[in-house]
């Protein structure tokens, strides 16, 4: 009989490749250390109702709001996904409609996924370069929620701390919720600043995929029981009466929520995180700006992300500098969205090592100067 065991085994690994793609993205280097402690403890098959996954999950929220800077009064929640989170806002707190502010893909998914949950909800898209006009933003009587994507995966935009605050002030009814998908754990949030923040782990966590974080605001949960609607398996009272008892609606990703421990045990406090990654985005912005093959899909440097960078350039040019990359080791993120075509994107997330922006350069100025 022939050996398959031993065939399988001598099979050469795939070397890996430098992933700056924006999600789901490079994850930290440790994490598979921690898979295989994840195995060893026993974690992977512990009960979720049981002492130790309540041990763990309390030690875990207090990481998560220690690392990332959150107001003690907030809640912390986690979910199968920020998609998820699109939907228990919708379900859970909004009664009438929500308004979505978008100027990329995800704003407006987000916008369309509500709409069909909830049909009296209206979006208002604004431009590419544009900072939101808060002053002049219209918003009906009855709007429960004014939705915000804060970095726009597709095209490398973002909402500063300043915006929010100034829409914070302007509306003082409707809840603020902010879709931080792309910037959370990797940007320094102000959390005060709206009422609601969620996002996915594959991204700026530097975690494998499959699960997200949900961040609310007292009053968020004082309007979530007024209304009280109980009539999903992820309705945010639930999840809020589950989470009292540090404890989850449903079963929920043991392994993920390990791995985010594990993660948040060793990773400084947010402000230095931001720090390092403002420092690396201006680089990369500098240094796209100072070759005359490609340029910057956003001109404008008071709406450019920290975490995401797009580069556009003729349609034929991109896909042959991603297919040139591939074959370098190196992934760089399609373009999403109206600009598939003619962009490619760059994440700037914690888990990517600096001398991988060593190498992108290099690649780069070697084939492209």
């Amino acid at each position: 009989m022939p050996n398959f065991h031993a065939s399988f085994h001598h099979q050469p690994l795939p070397l890996p490749m430098l992933n700056f793609y924006p999600g789901p993205s490079q994850v930290y280097p440790e994490v598979r250390d921690y898979l295989t402690m994840a195995y060893d403890e026993g974690i992977l098959s512990i009960p979720h109702r049981g002492e130790r996954f309540v041990q763990m999950m309390r030690d875990l929220v207090g990481l998560v709001r220690n690392r990332l800077n959150i107001p003690q009064d907030y809640y912390i929640f986690f979910t199968s996904s920020a998609t998820e989170c699109w939907e228990i806002l919708a379900q859970s707190l909004t009664p009438h409609k929500s308004l979505h502010l978008y100027n990329g893909a995800f704003g407006e998914k987000w916008y369309q996924y509500a709409k069909r949950l909830r049909p009296d909800c209206y979006g208002q898209a604004f431009g590419l370069e544009e900072v939101l006009d808060v002053p002049n933003i219209p918003v009906e009587d009855d709007t429960d929620l004014i939705c915000v994507t804060q970095t726009e995966t597709s095209n490398g935009t973002h909402v500063s701390m300043n915006t929010l605050l100034k829409l914070q002030n302007q509306f003082k009814d409707p809840l603020l919720a902010v879709d931080a998908t792309s910037s959370m754990a990797g940007a320094n949030l102000k959390f005060i600043r709206a009422d609601i923040w969620f996002a996915s782990v594959q991204k700026c966590f530097g975690l494998p995929a499959g699960m997200g974080v949900l961040v609310c605001s007292p009053r968020t949960i004082q309007r979530a029981k007024g209304l009280n609607d109980r009539r999903h398996y992820n309705s945010l009272v639930f999840l809020h009466e589950k989470m009292l008892n540090y404890q989850t609606a449903y079963t929920p990703n043991v392994l993920n929520l390990y791995l985010l421990k594990r993660v948040m045990e060793h990773r400084p406090l947010i402000k230095n995180i931001d720090q390092h990654l403002a420092q690396r985005a201006q680089d990369l912005y500098t240094f796209f700006e100072e070759l005359t093959e490609m340029q910057l899909l956003v001109e404008n440097p008071e709406v450019r992300s920290l975490t995401v960078v797009a580069v556009k350039g003729p349609d034929r040019w991109i896909a042959e500098a991603k297919r040139i990359a591939a074959t370098q080791g190196i992934t760089l993120g399609n373009g999403y969205g109206p600009w598939a075509k003619n962009t490619f994107r760059i994440a700037n997330f914690p888990a990517i090592a600096d001398s991988d922006y060593d190498v992108l350069r290099n690649f780069i100025s070697n084939h492209y100067h």
